[in-house]
């Protein structure tokens, strides 16, 4: 790993660590701690997605005419003065207007970051890169929120405005370590390239056709999963498992060891792998998950095996996230033209940021209505969908795209070329 790529990894650890401080108990810090109320802690929690996605679309646009670094500073700023404005708001309309100001700027550091990483990373070592990302995001954000949970006080306002001030400066000590990296100089555009760039980045991407299909994927993917965590599969776990909410605690907990324990190891084994064949894996790992969740809430009279099944679920959870990080950030770099690969980013990142919105939506609903096995029943089949189409989309990629380590081209063809081609045939 290059010394930028070692930078830009150890900001966004940082990062990570900050927002670990303060993402377990954001709903807890308005609704309790400011005396605001749910119903406005919940529409705070809105205002962050929303936020997100009114400033996604034109994210890839800026990164690609710009570069990434001015965006990923800009996102650090923004997003230091939001959390900062967190803990020092005390009513309803500073509370919104400081979470979306966060939201917003975590939104395009994340592209930017994702596009800071392809520049500084090869085919063959991207998914080594983007894996020890997410390694080191989660690894931060556990020890974070343990941290955290020893500092803050319910009781004391102040406790959170220290934790809300310890990840303003994460957030620009990562600014500060990004700033001081020296990225490798884009290419020279061709004509075809400026033309393909002035056309509209976002015309681009839907002609790409395995793009789109991935992005279809990953709704389905991240809907399946995250969108479910604080909704519909914690309310599951409280109102039919009857776990105590210390015992949630613990399996998120054991989501988060299962991918810091596992990542390089899996990595070793999906490395020369189809990535579509191990994102089809993903999607049976996850349907055996939410069999035992749902499992977990039939056990009679055995609360410690029902437990331990919720448990064992949130780790099946985290081994197939350990999976999807070496595979689908990368393939998303690699279906990328070189002049559009901010715009690809930021795509796919919006796509994530729409289904966290339906998802907690979706789930919340379904569990409030106590429609709890159909509940289980639409993840189940929302993960075999994930193999099928998953399956799917590898038809459509091309042996490089799918298997970058093992796809040898039959004559030396320049890498910049070579990307392009494989954009092309993908589109086609």
């Amino acid at each position: 790993m290059g010394a930028a790529l070692r930078r830009i990894q150890l900001g966004n650890a940082l990062s990570a660590f900050g927002n670990g401080f303060t993402v377990p108990f954001l709903f807890v810090y308005v609704a309790q701690v400011r005396n605001l109320g749910a119903s406005t802690a919940g529409m705070v929690l809105a205002a962050f997605a929303v936020a997100a996605l009114a400033v996604l679309p034109f994210t890839g646009r800026v990164i690609d005419r710009r570069g990434p670094l001015p965006v990923a500073l800009v996102g650090a700023v923004a997003s230091a003065f939001g959390s900062m404005g967190m803990g020092l708001a005390s009513d309803e309309a500073s509370v919104i207007a400081a979470v979306a100001l966060l939201g917003a700027g975590i939104a395009v550091i994340q592209p930017a970051l994702a596009t800071m990483i392809v520049w500084c990373s090869t085919t063959t070592t991207r998914s080594r890169a983007f894996a020890t990302q997410f390694f080191l995001n989660n690894l931060g954000l556990g020890v974070g929120g343990l941290i955290g949970g020893l500092l803050v006080d319910p009781s004391a306002p102040s406790s959170f405005v220290r934790l809300f001030a310890i990840e303003s400066v994460m957030f620009l000590v990562l600014g500060a370590a990004v700033a001081t990296v020296r990225l490798p100089k884009p290419p020279k555009l061709d004509p075809a390239a400026v033309a393909e760039r002035a056309g509209g980045g976002w015309r681009a991407m839907l002609r790409n056709r395995a793009m789109v299909q991935l992005c279809v994927l990953g709704f389905v993917m991240f809907f399946t999963c995250y969108g479910q965590f604080e909704s519909g599969l914690s309310a599951f776990a409280v109102e039919v498992t009857r776990i105590s909410p210390a015992m949630l605690g613990a399996a998120l907990a054991a989501n988060t060891m299962a991918i810091v324990l596992a990542q390089f190891i899996v990595l070793r084994l999906v490395e020369g792998r189809r990535r579509s064949r191990v994102i089809a894996l993903t999607g049976l790992v996850w349907t055996v998950a939410w069999l035992v969740a749902g499992a977990s809430g039939l056990v009679p009279g055995s609360q410690a095996v029902a437990t331990g099944a919720i448990i064992s679920a949130y780790a099946l959870f985290g081994l197939g996230e350990a999976m999807l990080s070496p595979t689908v950030a990368p393939l998303v770099a690699d279906l990328a033209p070189p002049t559009l690969v901010g715009q690809y980013n930021s795509g796919f990142a919006l796509v994530k940021q729409l289904a966290l919105a339906v998802g907690p939506a979706v789930g919340g609903l379904m569990a409030g209505s106590g429609l709890y096995v159909a509940y289980i029943a639409m993840l189940v089949g929302c993960s075999l969908g994930i193999s099928a189409l998953a399956l799917r989309l590898g038809r459509r990629l091309t042996a490089r795209q799918d298997n970058p380590l093992r796809a040898v081209p039959a004559t030396p063809v320049p890498a910049q070329r070579r990307e392009a081609v494989d954009s092309v045939t993908a589109a086609a």
